[in-house]
């Protein structure tokens, strides 16, 4: 059985993600800030290489190696550009771009020695569209898109596929607080109208997108980035 590193698996679609992959049989880590449901939860800050290196210890002890990596912690954050700092400019770098950084290095060495391996990257739709007052977030996922074309380039001949998935308008608890300081540009309800499906997207659509790409079926994929946004960026 494979065992599956989720960060952000506290809540929002990294929750989902872990819950849809231990349904799928695999052996399920979560890494997150605050406390998760998950049997093998661990509490680290992705950008702390050291409590990432010391959570995955824990995880190769009770599980064995981690052969799947989902990336999805995040942190959003709404500033105009000219009263951005750069300290908050930097920690929304760190956890959305560098925190892949650490995660991928992390794991690496486990899919390297048995010459299989998945990783998929939760970026954004933002990355396509752009978004106002979101620069430091949109940067931070464009970056993602990058990383992962340029990883799975390195990395496919060593049997291990990269892939991105970069949510719309998914109905998480970040949207949310989004939608209560008036930062969607409307209610949800109000694009739901402007959704070609005519639904808010649930972080089980994400999640259906990452099990797959985990799949065997999908080692034929890499480098692509697979919107999930009822059609709102095509």
């Amino acid at each position: 059985m494979k065992t599956a590193l989720v960060t952000g698996g506290g809540s929002g679609i990294g929750q989902a993600v872990a819950h849809r992959l231990g349904a799928d049989g695999y052996h399920v880590a979560t890494l997150d800030l605050h406390p998760s449901d998950a049997p093998f939860a661990h509490t680290a800050d992705v950008t702390d290489r050291a409590q990432v290196d010391e959570a995955l210890a824990a995880v190769r002890e009770a599980l064995g190696p981690v052969t799947v990596l989902v990336n999805a912690a995040g942190l959003d954050g709404f500033a105009r550009f000219t009263d951005l700092t750069f300290e908050t400019w930097q920690r929304v770098l760190d956890v959305n771009l560098n925190g892949v950084f650490h995660c991928v290095q992390a794991v690496l060495p486990d899919m390297l020695e048995a010459g299989w391996g998945r990783i998929v990257n939760i970026s954004s739709s933002s990355a396509h569209s752009g978004q106002p007052f979101m620069t430091h977030y949109v940067a931070a996922k464009s970056a993602v898109n990058g990383l992962t074309k340029a990883l799975a380039l390195e990395l496919g001949p060593r049997g291990i596929t990269v892939n991105a998935v970069p949510p719309g308008f998914i109905d998480t608890p970040m949207l949310r607080r989004a939608e209560a300081r008036e930062r969607l540009g409307g209610t949800v309800e109000d694009h739901i109208g402007r959704t070609p499906v005519r639904r808010v997207g649930r972080p089980e659509d994400i999640a259906a997108a990452c099990a797959f790409l985990v799949s065997d079926e999908a080692g034929y994929i890499t480098g692509q980035i697979l919107g999930v946004n009822g059609g709102r960026n095509t």
